[in-house]
């Protein structure tokens, strides 16, 4: 191991989540309104993505603040009220547009390393 290639793919491993933890975030609430706790619950199943609530609530604050999400309180039988997130019809055109931009990159991406196989 080389310490200083470590750190460099750490550093760009944390600047990789934090820059697609907005789109999984959309992606997962656009099926239907989740609750916060179910909202990290979801993404913590998702391998090397290392969610926590301390990330996901400013982020869903950031997301509301944009207008691309809402909020609404419902009753829980379960315990308290809880706060449940959905798209705006922004954030839907939103997620739309940021869906097909990476598809794009993935695709382009993959390209590259296929003509570095070559």
């Amino acid at each position: 191991m080389h310490p200083v290639t470590d750190l460099s793919f750490d550093n760009w491993m944390t600047q990789l989540r934090k820059g697609l933890l907005e789109l999984a975030i959309l992606n997962t609430i656009a099926p239907a309104p989740l609750y916060g706790y179910d909202i990290v619950r979801r993404l913590s199943d998702v391998d090397h993505l290392v969610i926590t609530e301390g990330t996901v609530y400013p982020i869903l604050s950031r997301l509301k603040n944009s207008r691309l999400v809402e909020t609404y309180i419902e009753e829980s039988q379960e315990g308290p009220a809880r706060k449940y997130y959905r798209l705006t019809a922004r954030g839907r055109d939103d997620l739309h547009r940021m869906n097909q931009h990476w598809d794009s990159l993935h695709h382009a991406i993959g390209g590259l390393r296929k003509e570095r196989k070559r």
